[in-house]
């Protein structure tokens, strides 16, 4: 059975990089979110209104849906790199998971305010393929909007604990 790792966690957390650096090389497909409102849109409040970014990131959220169904039933593991801060949205991630024949790994990165803030503060820096830009004002409103998981079967991911190879993989979590 193909599974969807569903990550969870705030802009900064860690998902992105280890998507890329663990689930990827691992064989999973990786469906980005914020790459794609970016490719076609630019960056969150530069190249567009702060104010316009959910009517521009709906049909991208679309999409990736339907490109999840696709390739869970083409059989492959997908990787949903969007950070599903609210129960809600993860509880109707997971059904459509299902519904298309695929398991549910709800991968969660807990990181604390300030070391998301460092990571940030760096990321913004680099202006280079990341949609949005972080102030702290902005993180405190993320923070405030985020349902931590807690019984949702979720899977805790510490950072200082990732495998870096696709060699390590059966120590996904």
């Amino acid at each position: 059975m193909a599974v969807a790792y569903l990550l969870v966690g705030l802009t900064g957390a860690g998902k992105t990089t280890y998507a890329r650096r663990v689930l990827e090389p691992a064989g999973a497909v990786r469906l980005s979110v914020d790459e794609q409102v970016f490719a076609r849109h630019g960056h969150y409040g530069v190249d567009y209104p702060e104010d316009t970014y959910f009517a521009r990131e709906a049909p991208v959220v679309a999409e990736v849906r339907a490109e999840l169904v696709r390739l869970l039933r083409a059989g492959h593991d997908v990787v949903v790199d969007h950070g599903l801060w609210r129960r809600s949205e993860r509880d109707d991630w997971a059904a459509l998971v299902r519904s298309a024949g695929g398991q549910v790994r709800l991968l969660y990165f807990p990181v604390p305010r300030a070391e998301l803030l460092r990571r940030l503060t760096a990321r913004n820096a680099e202006k280079h393929g990341n949609a949005l830009t972080v102030t702290p004002q902005a993180l405190d409103d993320f923070i405030a909007r985020f349902d931590e998981p807690d019984g949702e079967g979720e899977q805790v991911v510490q950072p200082a604990r990732w495998p870096y190879s696709a060699s390590s993989s059966s120590h996904l979590p």
